[in-house]
């Protein structure tokens, strides 16, 4: 991937790996542009870094998505990469009552959302990378989150499908894996004694400079590649029964 002179879409831009990601691109030289459901979190982002786009989007409605391809269409038809960086992670056990509710949530955004919008920016004749951000826990899940960690294994297999199924056109496909990072996914100071956002957005550029289509760092490497004896071992450690 080119990393300079590019128009860049970020869903999920304002906060965390996205604002990272949008920071480090300006300063590569790009347009970005973020969405988000909350116009506080994107005009604080805009605030911060004032050459971004920003467009106020909730994900999670199909309409929604639908009217921001249309709009990307219309006014930036020569965006040329989309990121789905968006995602939603509840904390929750069996005796949550609103289990449902909140595995609807994540399903809908951490699936359904970048399963459409792939489908739809394809369609975008300047398109030529997607990346998709996944997860350590796509490999081994943390039963603290159970539906996110399903989720992201869900979008690394189908990451997966897509990159196959994009051989022969234009359209590179990246995956993104990040590890446990200090952000508010989840939560507010849950994360807070993990890795910078910095770190990992350096370890990204360096293998997008090495042309990578897997970007890791610290143990999401580690996961990403480990065998049957070492997962039942992991999950262990993850998940002690107390």
């Amino acid at each position: 991937m080119q990393l300079t002179g590019n128009k860049i879409l970020i869903t999920g831009g304002a906060t965390g790996i996205g604002f990272g990601l949008s920071e480090r691109f300006i300063e590569e030289g790009n347009t970005v542009i973020i969405c988000g459901r909350r116009d506080s979190a994107l005009q604080e982002a805009a605030d911060k870094l004032p050459s971004l786009i920003t467009k106020q989007c909730d994900l999670e409605n199909e309409d929604e998505r639908i009217a921001l391809y249309e709009w990307i269409a219309a006014e930036h038809p020569d965006l040329n990469v989309l990121i789905n960086n968006a995602g939603v992670q509840n904390w929750m056990s069996l005796k949550d009552p609103e289990f449902y509710k909140k595995a609807k949530n994540e399903i809908s955004i951490n699936i359904e959302s970048p399963l459409h919008m792939m489908l739809l920016f394809k369609e975008l004749g300047s398109l030529h990378t997607i990346m998709n951000v996944t997860s350590a826990l796509a490999f081994s899940p943390l039963t603290k989150v159970p539906v996110y960690s399903a989720t992201k294994a869900f979008f690394h297999s189908l990451t997966l499908s897509f990159r196959h199924m994009l051989r022969n056109t234009d359209i590179e496909l990246i995956e993104i894996i990040p590890p446990v990072l200090n952000t508010d996914l989840g939560g507010k100071g849950i994360h807070d004694s993990m890795p910078s956002i910095d770190l990992f957005i350096d370890a990204v550029f360096e293998q997008l400079k090495e042309e990578k289509t897997e970007l890791t760092y610290g143990f999401s490497d580690k996961f990403s590649k480990i065998g049957q004896p070492e997962f039942q071992t992991l999950f262990g450690q993850m998940n002690p029964v107390v």
